[in-house]
């Protein structure tokens, strides 16, 4: 681990504030599709899965960049990086206001994503500046950024009707500007890059960062991450679709209800960092995999109408009883609320680990680690709107994320399981894992 000695505190507090910030502006931004798309798909005529694949587009991008991102925070630090991925975003985000067809969306939504690559040069940069015990919190803290989601759900659908999509898109171009030339301003070069100027010291190889991939924990570290980031990023993209589409609700409440999930399931990532750091990443992942279901098992039960045969009258007309069950809007959100919450816990406990396990390769562990969960909010969106398409029938969405959470918990449970009996082979299949060491 690098020496971080002669870091002050204020110099931490510095550089996870001002990347947070960041990271906030970025992540609004790599979600506007949710807002503008609703709109954008109403004056194209598009298909859900048209929609689907015009909101999944800007994360293909945000998340396949994270590994090179990684790789070059690594080498040249995020001082540099990370203004110049946000003044290279806003050029795309500034030429989304001119776009007419619905394949140039796509070509603008490509560049507007290396938005979301934000996310792998803050975990880098921000990494480098606290000692190990306090990374989980640190990063926790700086994944609170997600809430950009929420800051775009709740206040970009009265930007829309305000001044109309095309300027929401450049104001969310100029507020990227200005929070590049602010970083780089008040931002400080990390320790690590200040040690190497003094020692002359080279930056390790992009090979030798890319070795840890080989590894089978870095992959199964992105497959959590596939749902508790990717899913994340997919229903706060799809949700004010959902809202308007399965309740009637207008865009504004729409958005209004979707930020009521993007919040928790942001601002209290940091809370998952702090309970990772205390009782254990592992413990974090089983409270987020095993209340997901739950939730995910209510939200998956569609609207439905019953007709029970009574017993005839007494001139033998038929009795038929007609009653509904679904679930109301205010019950719906209450749903999503605990399932951000949960998610947000467990996208802490995921990055916990890595700058544990490897602290010399924060960058590019993390980077395919957010990639793959990345591709879940690119993957997500786009079946959702195919499952639409085909089977008409809302909650369905909701289906195929129990299923993916019930593979991914059986996953890891058996993954945990024979990890643990190779490391103490005189477990037994009767042991509690809570009589394992840690």
């Amino acid at each position: 681990m690098h020496n971080i000695d002669d870091v002050t505190s204020g110099e931490q507090y510095r550089a996870l504030g001002l990347s947070t910030l960041a990271f906030t502006v970025c992540f609004a931004v790599w979600t506007i599709f949710s807002i503008i798309g609703v709109q954008i798909k109403q004056d194209l005529g598009l298909s859900e899965t048209q929609f689907g694949l015009l909101v999944a587009t800007p994360v293909l991008t945000g998340s396949l960049s994270r590994i090179f991102l990684g790789v070059w925070t690594d080498q040249f630090g995020g001082r540099i990086m990370l203004p110049l991925q946000m003044l290279i975003t806003a050029v795309s985000v500034w030429l989304l206001a001119s776009v007419q067809t619905y394949a140039v969306f796509l070509m603008i939504a490509l560049g507007l994503g290396l938005a979301g690559g934000s996310f792998i040069i803050g975990v880098a940069y921000v990494s480098r500046w606290f000692e190990a015990e306090r990374q989980g919190t640190a990063l926790g803290i700086f994944g609170a950024g997600n809430v950009g989601a929420a800051v775009t759900n709740f206040a970009a659908p009265f930007l829309v009707i305000a001044v109309g999509w095309e300027d929401t898109a450049r104001i969310y171009a100029v507020a990227l500007v200005i929070m590049a030339v602010v970083f780089y301003v008040f931002a400080k070069e990390d320790p690590v890059r200040v040690e190497q100027r003094k020692t002359g010291a080279k930056p390790i190889s992009a090979a030798k960062q890319l070795e840890p991939l080989k590894d089978i924990q870095v992959w199964r570290f992105a497959t959590y991450y596939f749902f508790v980031f990717g899913a994340f990023v997919a229903f706060a993209s799809f949700l004010p679709r959902y809202y308007v589409g399965a309740y009637g609700v207008a865009l504004t409440s729409a958005g209004v209800f979707a930020g009521m999930y993007s919040l928790p399931g942001s601002v209290f990532r940091a809370l998952g960092g702090w309970m990772s750091d205390v009782w254990g990443a592992r413990f974090v992942m089983y409270l987020t995999f095993i209340v997901s279901l739950v939730v995910l098992f209510v939200m998956s039960y569609p609207q439905t109408t019953y007709l029970v045969q009574g017993i005839p009258s007494a001139d033998g007309e038929p009795r038929i009883f007609e009653f509904s069950f679904g679930i109301p809007l205010y019950g719906f959100v209450f749903l999503t609320v605990i399932l951000g919450f949960v998610m947000s816990l467990g996208k802490a406990a995921v990055f916990k680990h890595i700058p544990v396990y490897f602290p010399n390769n924060v960058g590019a562990v993390g980077g395919l680690v957010g990639m793959i969960g990345g591709l879940g909010g690119f993957i997500l969106p786009i079946s959702f709107g195919i499952l639409l398409d085909v089977f008409q029938v809302w909650s369905v969405v909701f289906m195929l994320m129990f299923v993916i959470v019930g593979i991914s918990t059986i996953w890891m449970h058996l993954a945990i399981r024979r990890m643990e009996r190779s490391k103490y082979p005189e477990l037994t299949s009767e042991t509690h894992l809570s009589d394992v060491p840690h």
